[in-house]
């Protein structure tokens, strides 16, 4: 069972919720963590289950748990950061229960960011589906091009189909990346449309340092997710308790 929990009070009526979650180059996390940073978003809340790594992180000597939840009032924003890759048995749960969360807490829209596979080294622009035809227009009125054809999965493919159901809306900003390359850059021109959707104008001179920043602590706390699952596993399968530091 998935469960999120705040842990402070705070009205989140009519704010646009932002998610990325790990994906092709790890757009998502490197963007948000570098947006959350920059609006001195505060931390309100998380995500939990019995499912998720029994891994937590360290950050300013304070343990926090991996999948966390940040607000800023001022921006009317919340966002979601995760550190590790959500198992896929678990992100249709996970997507309802956020979804859930959204219209409990009546936030008015949602923007997930990540990665598509690039069309070739001149594709530089970025790409847009939305869950209706207004937010559609919104898009594209700040330079989105629009996805007519395709195929997506994860957390925000399922997000957009309950948004879509409802009328909600809801949009993937998709930028074009090497799949096999993580590069700084492609959160840089996330932002860049984040900035263009929201009037946000987030100065993004310090991002390819944040975001490097970021992308090894994910690289390890992936490596860290897949070494306590199996050490774990290895602990369960001998009938001997286990603790992993």
């Amino acid at each position: 069972m998935i469960e999120i929990k705040l842990i402070k009070d705070g009205d989140l009526k009519g704010a646009t919720f932002i998610e990325g979650f790990p994906g092709l180059g790890l757009v998502g996390p490197m963007a948000v963590s570098y947006i959350i940073d920059k609006l001195d978003m505060k931390y309100i809340g998380y995500i939990e289950s019995d499912d998720f790594p029994p891994i937590i992180t360290i950050h300013d000597s304070k343990p926090y748990p991996p999948v966390r939840l940040y607000f800023s009032d001022k921006k009317g924003i919340v966002a979601a950061f995760a550190e590790f890759a959500v198992p896929m048995p678990l992100i249709k749960e996970l997507s309802q229960r956020l979804f859930d969360f959204i219209k409990e807490k009546k936030i008015a829209q949602i923007i997930s960011i990540g990665g598509m596979p690039s069309k070739g080294p001149d594709d530089k622009e970025i790409y847009a589906i939305a869950s209706t035809p207004d937010a559609l227009k919104m898009a594209q009125k700040d330079g989105l091009d629009a996805v007519v054809e395709g195929v997506s999965a994860g957390v925000s493919a399922l997000l957009l189909f309950e948004s879509a159901s409802e009328g909600v809306p809801d949009i993937n900003l998709l930028v074009p990346i090497d799949p096999t390359v993580i590069d700084p850059k492609y959160a840089e021109t996330a932002i860049t449309g984040i900035n263009k959707l929201l009037n946000l104008n987030i100065d993004v001179t310090e991002l390819e340092k944040e975001a490097k920043e970021v992308e090894d602590k994910i690289q390890t706390m992936l490596k860290k997710s897949k070494e306590t699952h199996d050490n774990y596993k290895d602990a369960v399968n001998r009938g001997s308790p286990s603790m992993y530091a």
